[in-house]
């Protein structure tokens, strides 16, 4: 989302491409520039065409990737952005999830084979040293389309053990590892799932704030990653 994308935007001094790597009238915005000697491109889904809100899930979103790393050839994949948290897997707002795992749960195809297809679980780059130095909760996602959460998708989100629920991190892991390019999935956590609050009035109220908490940890993951190897991550 615009809101998740800006403080980093800022943040890295980044300047909007007008001249599109991308296709002709897609909605795609890509923000790039230089930091510490990297080469860094913000890419986002941008506004639906029709009903002009962001283009939020995994069609958009896995795209995206696809596009941008046919077009923008990345060494390494930053998954950044919000989610739920589990308070049962030691959840609270504010907290930056370093991804250990990534699954979908609404993706149900009951037939042999097809349903570990439709769950779709990969496991994120791993990267030790950053989550020892800057000390993050390491869980595993979970991905869906819906923002709430039906008696059937949680059944499914437990059997994925997740401590975080989105609606894009699987769809861009899928991508990642059809294309060979290493991903690092950071989920803010901007509301908890198995609390007493409505969750589209908890995510909203804390959106704002908990967007620059996510700053602040993708900061500290780029400025980690400067200058290293994969394998010193």
């Amino acid at each position: 989302m615009q809101t998740e994308a800006s403080p980093l935007v800022d943040k890295f001094q980044l300047t909007e491409d007008h001249d599109s790597v991308f296709p002709k009238g897609v909605p795609w915005v890509r923000y790039h520039g230089k930091y510490n000697d990297l080469s860094i491109n913000i890419v986002c889904p941008g506004k639906d065409s029709s009903l002009g809100v962001d283009s939020v899930g995994t069609v958009s979103v896995s795209l995206l990737t696809y596009a941008s790393v046919q077009a923008l050839h990345p060494d390494i994949i930053i998954n950044a952005g919000t989610a739920g948290g589990f308070k049962a897997k030691g959840a609270c707002i504010g907290d930056v999830f370093l991804v250990s795992n990534v699954a979908f749960h609404d993706r149900r195809i009951p037939i042999p084979v097809f349903d570990l297809y439709g769950v779709g679980s990969r496991q994120a780059f791993y990267t030790p040293n950053l989550a020892k130095e800057l000390n993050l909760k390491v869980g595993k996602l979970s991905t869906g389309d819906s923002l709430d959460m039906s008696p059937v998708d949680e059944a499914a989100i437990l059997a994925n053990d997740a401590s975080v629920k989105d609606m894009e991190g699987a769809a861009v892991a899928y991508v990642a590892d059809l294309l060979k390019v290493p991903a690092i999935f950071l989920k803010a956590v901007t509301d908890i799932i198995d609390g007493d609050k409505p969750t589209a009035e908890e995510f909203l109220q804390n959106l704002a704030a908990v967007c620059l908490a996510l700053d602040q940890t993708v900061t500290q993951v780029v400025d980690f990653i400067v200058g290293k190897s994969f394998s010193e991550l």
